[in-house]
């Protein structure tokens, strides 16, 4: 069971919250200030450490609550603390069965979304809750994989929910055109399903050999690992969904689709896991599979066409040869001041820790990050890492345990500070999340909160 250690000292109202995946802008950025500049002797202080059970979930925190979804030999969990003394507030739990077939831990992969009035989670067999998020009990239910036709995924359920308006929005992954899925936020009903057969059958499948037109099969994965992104390009809400088979731009309020480029390795044994990053009216996108590499597009006036203003494909025309400029696996890469900071690599001996331009797809500097496949000894680097931005700072999160400070340099790679985390070990694939200059990180048996004020 989860043992504390020490409280924490959060007022009300005080705190900053981070209430979904990728914190409240969705992008990994806090507006937070008064942050440490180098880690102290030893690393920055513990607050608190908890044991906890196994997922790749990032915690959630709002109004003095934090949410841990994670799972206990058979059952999820949904677990809600009080921030300001790290008591227990409630507890929901239920039976699950899931058994990842790739040999990866059991638990749940996506994080919680909180609102003033409800927590919603998303489970790793695709059990969809809604709670109150005051004390836990059940507002409704969907078990999406016995109401929709879904193909076995290969590591679970993993895009996690978004909001727009009344609206939850969820990566289902429903045959035949289920891709996408519009729930009531309050009632639980469905509003409406999009993307599928429809959207692919008979475009061209971009980068593959020949770019044959697409011959659509009923077994056909939909679902990605990528977490959709919603933004405003030209006036508009758009709704950017990075699907298995590649990404398309919606209405988020009918689910009708404006426009879709296919973007999936040829090779069967492949996922995208990288959510789509959109600056302006354009949009970048990337993966670690096989060589497909990244693009970045441009979106039209009307919101239907695009320009495809840089991208790996492109580039292989030219130099078959050409690098990529990221191969982004499961992190999300962080954009600031026109570049984009992230780890590319599918497996630890690809890792490399990158700043690239993002207007242009240049590489302005590539850091060495690998080790060896499945060494049981703990690395000195970060391997494909996670991070956050704050205060013209990265702080990042190595999948050894190794926790970084990076100063945001298109220029060069500057550290300003490296710890090693004791309670730590591979795989630490849960973005950190940062509230009230605290810095909150989980493996797959621990969380722990440092303080980082200044």
């Amino acid at each position: 069971m989860l043992l504390l250690v020490a409280a924490l000292g959060l007022a009300r109202g005080q705190a900053a919250d981070w209430p979904h995946f990728l914190g409240p802008t969705s992008d990994g950025i806090s507006t937070e200030t008064g942050l440490l500049s180098a880690w102290p002797s030893g690393g920055p202080k513990v607050l608190w450490k908890k044991q906890i059970g196994t997922g790749y979930s990032a915690p959630a925190i709002r109004d003095g609550r934090l949410v841990l979804f994670h799972r206990v030999k058979n059952e999820e969990i949904v677990q809600a603390f009080d921030v300001k003394t790290a008591k227990p507030l409630w507890q929901h739990s239920y039976p699950t069965r899931y058994r990842d077939p790739f040999g990866y831990n059991n638990g749940p992969r996506c994080s919680p979304l909180l609102t003033e009035k409800h927590c919603f989670t998303y489970g790793a067999e695709g059990v969809l809750h809604c709670l109150d998020v005051k004390t836990g009990k059940p507002v409704w239910q969907r078990k999406t994989s016995e109401e929709f036709q879904i193909p076995e995924a290969f590591f679970g359920v993993g895009a996690s929910p978004v909001l727009e308006g009344d609206l939850l929005i969820v990566m289902v992954g429903g045959q035949p055109n289920s891709t996408m899925v519009a729930f009531n936020k309050d009632t639980g009903k469905t509003v409406w399903e999009s993307v599928g057969q429809k959207t692919w059958e008979g475009k061209s499948a971009i980068g593959w050999p020949g770019e044959p037109l697409v011959r659509w099969n009923s077994f056909e994965k939909l679902a990605s690992y990528a977490t959709p992104t919603l933004a405003t390009v030209n006036g508009k809400r758009m709704l950017f969904s990075l699907t298995r088979q590649g990404l398309v731009g919606m209405n988020p309020k009918d689910g009708s689709v404006l426009f879709s480029r296919w973007f999936r390795s040829r090779v069967n044994e492949s996922v995208n896991a990288a959510n789509p990053v959109v600056s302006g009216n354009r949009v970048f996108c990337s993966g670690a599979y096989y060589g497909v590499g990244s693009f970045l597009l441009e979106v039209g006036g009307d919101g239907k066409s695009f320009t495809e203003v840089w991208s790996t494909k492109q580039r292989r025309k030219t130099n078959r040869r050409a690098e990529a400029a990221l191969e982004i696996h499961w992190t999300t890469p962080i954009l600031h001041d026109g570049h984009l900071y992230a780890f590319s690599g599918r497996n630890e001996p690809d890792s490399l820790f990158r700043c690239v331009e993002l207007a242009t797809g240049k590489v302005k500097w590539s850091r060495e990050e690998s080790w060896r496949a499945y060494t049981t000894k703990q690395p000195n680097v970060y391997g494909r890492g996670s991070a956050v931005l704050a205060e013209g700072k990265l702080f990042v999160l190595g999948e050894g345990g190794l926790l970084g400070l990076f100063e945001a340099n298109p220029a060069k790679p500057v550290e300003l500070g490296r710890h090693q985390v004791p309670e730590l070990k591979y795989p630490c694939w849960a973005a950190p999340i940062l509230s009230d200059k605290r810095l909150y990180v989980r493996s797959e048996d621990y969380l722990i909160c440092f303080d980082i004020a200044k």
